[in-house]
């Protein structure tokens, strides 16, 4: 049911990834121009219709009419995760996502999911760096009942140690069975500890161990008071529903909920520049393909400069954002020494995004061999940048794919929930077409030159014990 959200791992991880809202490295379905040009008005036409309104606790509502199908997407995200803990308490924010399903004062545990399951529902929670989250997907008739039973948990979760000293004892197995017992996530968890000199994204959202174990039941509740505030969350409601429907039914709910805390302004550690790179390198007799990954500290959408974050979109496209990418065109089709490469920007955080190059050899090819031409397919781009064509084509693909994204209930309302939790607001969510329409090929060679250089740049290299040590 619970998840972990590890937006910079996807080469090494099987985790859920946040490129999906950056609108880049999306598969995309091919389509006619008289297909596109329609699914292009009808999403213009949802967007329209996205309206917002603030209750008098705090809490924003977010409302998404989608009147195909009698079913809605109730999401609640709290603007606090695993980056906003208190040193020495990491893994807190994960913790109490899991004991947010113990019961409350009114629900004993496993009332909400029950009720959930016995009308054919989804629902799920997950934890990032930046926010916690949770959702049900279930029939509209039953949206009163679940914005109830969210509201409740808000302000009357009940927590003593029999639920949860034994639910640290799930949070410490998870961590040995999505970490310890996983070299590629070893590796990931190495290399963030090593990009950020200064961030708290260098700690992993799951928490480190020894400071896992000594997490207590005081620690969450402190967490919870401080944090689970209605002035600290957003609700945003995505189905076959109507503003007013979603205002009374809102206030009627979650407006009976006070306000209890003022968590105060989001202040993180400013990231210094890096002036080495480094390299990080993990043999494990587990690993039977070994794998390259190369990642640089760029800006978020939040923190860069008007229009950075649109041309690394658009640089991780014609990179290696799929088949017709110059990575695969040039190192699995043409020079076929690599089974796998690609790109990707992670730009949605609060504070520091990371761009992202990876690869797996083919065959016999060497492993620095992969390296060495991913590094120079790169270097290309910052000295000559992007072709008219590629940037036509990219821009293309990315409208496409933010249009695709639109027929997903639940990826339209993660979408602006992930924005609302870092900074930025529904205007900024729904200009990002017109954004991306605006980035020239000047625009990508600057932001490859200014911050895709080797210097401060960390390389992973993950690879059987025998190729990587004296084992």
């Amino acid at each position: 049911m619970m998840s972990i959200f590890r937006p910079a791992a996807r080469p090494f991880t099987a985790a859920l990834a946040v490129f999906l809202l950056c609108g880049t490295a999306l598969a995309t379905p091919a389509t006619t121009s008289a297909t596109t040009g329609d699914a292009i008005e009808k999403s213009e036409a949802m967007a329209s219709q996205i309206s917002s309104f603030t209750l008098d606790n705090g809490l924003q509502v977010v409302v998404i009419p989608d009147h195909r199908a009698p079913v809605v997407t109730q999401m609640v995200w709290y603007k606090v995760g695993s980056a906003d803990e208190h040193p020495g308490k990491s893994g807190i924010a994960h913790f109490l996502e899991h004991l947010m399903f113990k019961g409350t004062k009114t629900h004993p545990a496993g009332v909400f999911s029950a009720a959930v399951s016995d009308i054919g529902g989804e629902e799920n929670a997950f934890t990032s760096y930046d926010y916690t989250a949770y959702f049900q997907r279930v029939p509209v008739s039953a949206l009163e009942e679940m914005m109830a039973f969210e509201a409740d948990r808000m302000e009357n979760l009940v927590l003593d140690d029999a639920a949860v000293l034994p639910e640290r004892d799930v949070i410490l197995e998870e961590r040995r069975m999505r970490v310890d017992n996983d070299p590629s996530s070893q590796l990931s968890e190495a290399m963030q500890a090593t990009i950020y000199l200064n961030s708290p994204y260098g700690t992993p959202v799951i928490g480190w161990e020894s400071e896992m174990q000594g997490l207590t039941r005081e620690d969450a509740i402190a967490f919870y008071d401080r944090y689970y505030t209605p002035n600290n969350a957003t609700l945003i409601v995505a189905g076959d529903v109507t503003l007013e429907q979603v205002r009374e039914l809102a206030e009627k709910t979650f407006g009976q909920v006070a306000r209890r805390a003022d968590p105060g302004e989001r202040v993180r550690p400013l990231e210094p520049p890096s002036l080495t790179d480094r390299t990080v390198t993990l043999a494990d007799a587990r690993v039977t393909q070994p794998s390259v990954q190369t990642a640089f500290v760029v800006p978020s959408e939040r923190l860069a400069k008007p229009g950075e974050s649109e041309a690394l979109d658009i640089l991780a496209d014609v990179l290696g954002g799929g088949t017709t990418s110059r990575l695969y065109r040039q190192l699995v089709v043409e020079n076929p020494i690599a089974a796998d490469v690609g790109a990707y920007y992670q730009g949605s955080s609060l504070m520091e995004g990371q761009f992202i190059t990876y690869g797996t050899p083919r065959g016999g090819a060497e492993i620095e061999e992969l390296k060495a031409a991913l590094d120079g397919e790169l270097a290309k781009i910052v000295a000559d940048g992007i072709t008219e064509d590629e940037l036509a084509a990219a821009k293309n693909r990315v409208r496409n794919a933010l249009i695709y994204q639109r027929d997903s209930q639940t990826s339209l309302a993660r979408r602006y929930g992930v924005a609302l939790s870092t900074g930025r607001s529904i205007a900024d969510v729904e200009s990002w077409p017109e954004r991306i329409e605006a980035v020239t090929v000047d625009d990508v060679k600057a932001v490859a030159s200014a911050y895709l250089q080797p210097r401060g740049a960390v390389t992973g290299y993950l690879l059987p014990a025998a190729a990587g040590s004296e084992e």
